[in-house]
């Protein structure tokens, strides 16, 4: 995996450890972040390099967010351009950004955000879009875009409504206002609230590690399904469910997690196969 400007990236025993590194800069999103983290994700999900991914931030903070500098719009040239077709263009902008974040939900693999300090407008898109969100103590959450007259646009309002009560999202998306580790809590935003920055790591690696210990098979199916039932109703969820059983459940699988379960040992499940395009099958790249 080449490397990359805005992530640190780790992979060991199943699990795939993505790390904001830019610190000093509160870990803010750049014009290369959105392209680097799809591309790390997609890159771990195509080559199974992983059973689940976790991604943090290093530093005081998880993340502050777009670091909106880098989006200010260029200056005007001597040529007038059309102000629809600009709308266009921006249009398109705004689908690879949602993008972004979409990959974390699409990925075959469950993940996992280790929050600490800031997470901030973007970082809040981004979390939603994590199957798992653990916390410490000293975070603080902030759905900041209507303090800067914008409506958050990639992912806040459309994957918080199947996380916390739609009445507090509407409260916090309209005043913008800050809300810490326990509210998150009690919202249903975060599974769980650690007393320390150490302990959030040292707990949610374990978190990652007993779900590497399972079937890749099973926890891809299970993502799948979960995600699917939020978006359809419960008659099309259970048709949906009993197709993709019927297709993937493997009977080796089933019989290594019985008898690991009954052992009380890890079971020794094969990774998921590499997913390749029918060119590359061909040779033909």
């Amino acid at each position: 995996m080449n490397k990359a400007t805005c992530f640190d990236v780790t992979i060991e025993n199943g699990v795939a450890n993505i790390s904001m590194n830019r610190p000093d800069q509160l870990n803010s999103m750049i014009r290369v972040f959105w392209k680097e983290l799809p591309d790390i994700i997609k890159e771990i999900d195509k080559n199974s390099d992983a059973r689940v991914i976790v991604l943090s931030g290093q530093g005081k903070h998880f993340s502050a967010g777009m670091d909106l500098s880098t989006f200010v719009p260029p200056k005007k040239s001597d040529k007038e351009v059309d102000p629809a077709r600009q709308r266009e263009v921006f249009y398109h902008e705004v689908l690879e950004l949602q993008d972004a974040f979409t990959a974390l939900e699409e990925c075959r693999m469950p993940t996992i955000a280790s929050i600490h300090g800031a997470c901030v407008g973007g970082a809040i898109d981004m979390v939603a879009a994590c199957d798992m969100r653990y916390c410490s103590e000293n975070a603080f959450f902030k759905i900041a875009e209507v303090d800067i007259g914008i409506a958050a646009d990639v992912g806040t309002l459309q994957r918080l409504p199947s996380l916390i009560p739609l009445a507090s999202l509407r409260e916090l998306a309209f005043t913008g206002r800050k809300f810490d580790s326990a509210e998150a809590k009690s919202l249903g935003l975060v599974n769980e609230v650690f007393t320390s920055e150490d302990i959030l790591h040292e707990e949610v690696q374990k978190v990652a590690k007993n779900i590497a210990s399972k079937s890749p098979l099973v926890t891809r199916v299970i993502k799948k399904q979960i995600n699917y039932a939020r978006d359809h109703s419960v008659r099309d969820a259970l048709e949906f469910h009993a197709t993709w059983n019927a297709s993937l459940i493997s009977g080796k699988d089933m019989q290594e997690a019985m008898a690991s379960y009954m052992n009380k040992t890890n079971g020794d499940f094969e990774d998921l196969e590499p997913k390749k395009s029918f060119w590359e099958k061909e040779g033909l790249i």
